[in-house]
């Protein structure tokens, strides 16, 4: 959200992201990547940027919830940056 202010870019629809980011641009790995899934469905959301450490987190998630969801794992800012905008 800072950065859509800072650069007056408008964010891609329907993205969400869970994580963190590191002060030197990392994206770090997360606990809890289901219960983040299940709320980002609820929600309408159908693109989700989730922490490549936490890739393999996804084969947890029923086939039910992660169907109709694009998961894109990342693990740079540059990256986060390159999809959202």
């Amino acid at each position: 959200a800072l950065l859509s202010l800072l650069t007056n870019k408008v964010i891609k629809k329907s993205f969400a992201m869970t994580g963190e980011l590191s002060l030197t641009g990392k994206v770090l790995a997360i606990g809890g990547l289901r219960e983040k899934v299940v709320a980002a469905k609820r929600n309408k959301i159908k693109n989700i940027i989730i922490p490549k450490a936490n890739e393999r987190d996804l084969e947890e998630i029923p086939e039910n919830v992660k169907k109709g969801l694009k998961f894109y794992p990342v693990s740079k800012m540059e990256e986060v940056i390159s999809l959202i905008f």
